[in-house]
């Protein structure tokens, strides 16, 4: 009906202009196709009508995610008020980890995530062991929690393993950065006293010295040293607490630990001589190379 009545409106218009017919005559046509185009679109607004009811007739998961045990059984008594659900859906792929770090850190954060820059981060398991999986921060939270000093960051991980699981504990490790070509050594190798950081360096005759050093960034067990040791020193690293200058100790038992940091560590059960009596230590070379 809408189409004929279009077709006739074009022959009266057609007409009007060559004065066959009344104008009047045109201008009713054209009410008349108005009045068909609303029939059509309310046949139209009730056949959507009737698709959203279908559509409320299924449940569909807006995402990808693991259903949890049901919350309603068969038999349980439900109202339309109520707030509780069949099953809560929740999703695994990705997930996101939100951690705490320390305010000092931020100035170090911050330039480099505003810059566009990616920051990686690691999680690993509640006893700090075990890799789960590797993600980068998403986002960092507006304000600092004067309580506590901290700032939260969000982390997001692809999680195509599902490793990460919903409200499980673990431990983020955030890379802030990565420093090429540094001396590191053992962080319990370094003593604090009067004078400052100290280690105590084993020379060529096995003799030990106090050498003061300037420490950097710290990473776990190893620690960056600015200045005062040189790749390959060997320092002591248990059992300092009764050496002193001069000191001779034999190194024995050798054990070859790997190569953290890029460079070789060797550790081993020794025995210093003396006015003190004997005592027991390890020593380690300090590697040409490590990150925070």
């Amino acid at each position: 009906m809408l189409a004929q009545a279009q077709l006739d409106l074009k022959r009266y218009q057609t007409l009007v202009t060559q004065n066959s017919i009344a104008r009047q005559q045109a201008d009713d046509q054209a009410f008349v196709v108005q009045q068909y185009i609303g029939s059509v679109q309310l046949d139209q607004a009730q056949i959507d009508a009737e698709t959203l009811n279908i559509a409320y007739c299924h449940i569909v998961a807006p995402v990808t995610g693991r259903v949890g045990l049901r919350l309603v059984d068969p038999g349980n008594y439900v109202q339309a008020t109520s707030s509780t659900g069949l099953a809560v859906l929740t999703q695994l792929q990705p997930i996101t980890v939100i951690f705490s770090i320390p305010e000092d850190d931020l100035p170090e954060i911050m330039p480099q995530l505003n810059a566009g820059q990616e920051l990686g981060v690691i999680a690993y398991d509640r006893a700090n062991l075990k890799q789960l999986a590797t993600g980068k921060v998403s986002a960092v939270d507006n304000q600092v929690d004067t309580t506590t000093g901290t700032v939260k960051v969000r982390a997001q991980f692809d999680n195509t393993d599902n490793a990460l699981f919903p409200n499980q504990f673990v431990n983020a490790h955030l890379l802030i950065e990565t420093l090429q070509n540094v001396v590191t050594v053992q962080t319990s190798a370094i003593q604090l006293g009067s004078p400052g950081a100290y280690v105590y360096v084993i020379n060529p005759d096995n003799t030990v010295a106090m050498q003061q050093i300037v420490t950097g960034a710290v990473d776990g067990k190893l620690t960056q040293v600015n200045s005062g040791l040189t790749a390959g020193q060997r320092v002591v690293v248990d059992g300092t607490d009764r050496l002193r200058d001069g000191l001779h100790v034999t190194v024995a038992a050798a054990n070859n630990q790997g190569t953290p940091a890029g460079g070789t560590r060797t550790r081993g059960a020794g025995q210093g001589q003396g006015q003190q009596g004997q005592h027991s230590g390890r020593s380690q070379s300090a590697p040409p190379a490590g990150g925070q």
